[in-house]
């Protein structure tokens, strides 16, 4: 572990000075991805100095242990070990993590896609309550959100909304969410005071760059129609809603949210990117994965992953068996702790896998 870390400090500086460099510093694409590549490194080489320092202090207590000392010093000095020997634990806990294989979308911005699913116009009620804890959580976040597409019912519900997250590590935080959210509450629509059981299903793709998924011009169909919105009512008249079709999978999409058709089509078109790059990580994972399945999961839409029961205030992820009973303010989107957990969870399972 050592060697590899010195090898990943020794790569930290050379990307310092090659960043001062007039050449690099005039290719604006280089600089971007030498940059990326320091910033990535930037955690691992902190823990690694700080690490290096712990040690050096560690052997220079140990070594005058082993020296004559009054009662006093050896108390010092054995107080600093025990303080030395806990920092130099954390940094190895701490740096064992960092050297874990890195998803590559991790810093990506993610579309998120929600649907009311079982249930009915509670579903799609619950699905705006998911909409709203996720764009709040984005907002302590400080990441910027945009609906993409929105099928909104009479009581103002999703039956279906797609919408965009920007900002720096929104895939890593979000990439849990994906499967089926379980509601159990009493509808407004329910007039005997009965709990009734809904489902929305919860999607989360990160944006794919055009670089790194090959659709071509050839390969799509592009509609144009008028939007609608709730009973079908007509939206506008002009035909600003655009439907892409991408030929040689059949993955649609469609964004009618703006009024503009070419900023309808780039949203579709961003969709499109990411769901058809999706499918193919989706299909390249499954080789790799054969029949070792993850415990915490990021991709099965049908998995039911997580229970919110309003009357007792409870929340369960039940991938990882955690419980909370402060359901309110967690739709007010205080998810630190629950992405926290499925992050270390995830975190222990390479480790474990590691070890194999």
């Amino acid at each position: 572990m050592l060697d590899r870390l010195q090898s990943l400090a020794g790569r930290y500086e050379k990307l310092s000075e090659l960043l001062s460099d007039p050449d690099i510093v005039n290719d604006t694409k280089k600089l971007r991805e030498l940059s990326k590549e320091q910033s990535d490194l930037q955690e691992v080489f902190e823990a690694y100095t700080e690490y290096k320092s712990v040690m050096e202090q560690f052997d220079a207590a140990k070594e005058m242990q082993g020296e004559k000392l009054d009662d006093d010093m050896r108390e010092m000095v054995k107080m600093e070990l025990d303080e030395l020997t806990t920092r130099k634990d954390e940094l190895e806990t701490n740096i064992n993590l960092l050297m874990l294989p890195k998803d590559p979308n991790d810093d990506k911005n993610v579309i998120v896609e929600i649907r009311g699913a079982a249930g009915g116009d509670e579903a799609a009620l619950f699905a705006a309550d998911l909409y709203r804890m996720y764009t709040r959580y984005a907002d302590v976040q400080g990441w910027k959100t945009e609906i993409m597409d929105a099928n909104l019912n009479d009581l103002g519900g999703f039956k279906e909304v797609i919408f965009m997250i920007t900002g720096k590590g929104a895939y890593s935080k979000m990439k849990y969410e994906s499967g089926a959210h379980r509601v159990q509450r009493i509808p407004t629509t329910e007039s005997g005071g009965r709990i009734h059981t809904s489902t929305s299903t919860v999607a989360v793709i990160p944006e794919a760059e055009e670089i790194e998924v090959d659709i071509r011009d050839s390969d799509i169909r592009v509609d144009t129609f008028c939007s609608s919105g709730a009973g079908g009512q007509s939206v506008n008249t002009t035909k600003s809603a655009v439907r892409v079709t991408h030929v040689p999978t059949g993955i649609v999409a469609t964004c009618q949210d703006g009024k503009s058709q070419n900023k309808n089509k780039d949203m579709a078109m961003a969709v499109l990117r990411a769901r058809v790059y999706d499918k193919f990580q989706q299909e390249e994972q499954a080789k790799y994965d054969g029949e070792r399945k993850s415990k915490v999961g990021t991709g099965d839409r049908s998995e039911r992953i997580r229970t919110y029961n309003f009357p007792q205030s409870r929340i369960t992820d039940h991938r990882i068996g955690l419980t909370l009973h402060r359901l309110e303010t967690v739709m007010n989107g205080d998810m630190a702790e629950i992405v926290a957990a499925l992050t270390m969870a995830a975190q222990a399972e390479l480790m474990d896998s590691k070890g194999e």
